[in-house]
């Protein structure tokens, strides 16, 4: 019997071509039957293509990793679907998330892949919710085109269609009840904010709602709770890792209410290039990542 990592190797193509298409296989509920086909790794396994991917940026070893988590991609995707964008769409974006995961994995921090690529995939879905926001397609088949253009008239004085009124405008447009209804509720929608600008703790942010697990699922918890650690005794952990120029550099740039020092205002106080700052403001950023990833 051939190992997992042997049999990842030689998938289709095609599978390989869905990694950044989902939609290469034809359907979506082909694309999703195939991904859930793929064989998992072992923690063995999944280290030792780890180890070639960082020491010897080993592609085929990249492509293994990101294949056998296709599965998860389509599992967190599903979270999203309530929004109106095409599953396909999501699960694209969420595979973005999955190689760049890939790409920044360490295997000898004792976590899974499928624990540190959970978070990346759920931000390429969330920028790119909240991207289409404000452009998501009112009307796309011909049957919703055809209401678009003929709802706004035929509703009497705006008001909101009754069950018979609905049932009338189908038989008319040749459309279907159910159109009718969604349509209706999209040319009622209003654009808003996905965040809240208001001080006021109370006030609706939709961005603070794009998972339908609710603000208490597990994950979302746990990412809030790592997100605060970092803001406070991560942070000072990490700037106390810095030596005394690099750390007033990062200090005047990103840590002040006015807006910060520019690159020109330090390097006269330093007596440096503009050039030279950004060098070892970027070589302290850097310092920090690795201080609050530990």
């Amino acid at each position: 019997m051939q190992p997992a990592s042997h049999s990842l190797t030689v998938s289709n193509n095609a599978l390989a071509m869905a990694i950044a298409n989902p939609g290469a296989l034809g359907t979506i509920d082909a694309y999703i039957s195939a991904v859930n086909r793929l064989p998992m790794l072992s923690q063995e396994q999944e280290t030792s293509l780890g180890r070639r991917l960082r020491d010897s940026e080993d592609v085929n070893a990249a492509r293994e990793l990101v294949l056998s988590h296709l599965r998860l991609v389509v599992s967190v995707s599903r979270q999203y679907l309530g929004y109106g964008l095409p599953h396909a769409d999501l699960i694209q974006e969420g595979n973005v998330g999955l190689m760049k995961a890939v790409k920044r994995f360490d295997p000898e921090r004792g976590v899974r892949l499928v624990s540190f690529a959970v978070h990346w995939i759920k931000a390429e879905i969330h920028e790119y919710i909240i991207r289409n926001w404000r452009m998501v397609k009112v009307a796309t088949t011909k049957a919703q085109r055809k209401l678009f253009f003929n709802l706004r008239s035929m509703r009497p004085d705006g008001q909101t269609l009754d069950p018979s009124q609905v049932d009338e405008i189908a038989r008319t447009l040749n459309v279907r009840p159910t159109d009718v209804s969604e349509m209706e509720v999209r040319l009622s929608g209003r654009d808003m904010a996905m965040d809240n600008q208001d001080d006021d703790d109370d006030s609706y942010s939709p961005s603070a709602y794009l998972s339908d697990d609710g603000q208490q699922e597990p994950t979302h918890v746990l990412e809030r709770r790592a997100f605060d650690d970092l803001q406070g005794s991560g942070l000072v952990h990490a700037l106390e890792g810095l030596d005394d120029r690099s750390r007033r550099i990062v200090e005047a740039r990103w840590l002040q209410d006015d807006g910060g020092a520019t690159l020109h205002e330090l390097a006269q106080e330093f007596g440096v290039s503009a050039e030279r700052i950004r060098q070892i403001e970027s070589a302290a950023m850097k310092k920090m990542r690795v201080a609050l990833a530990a």
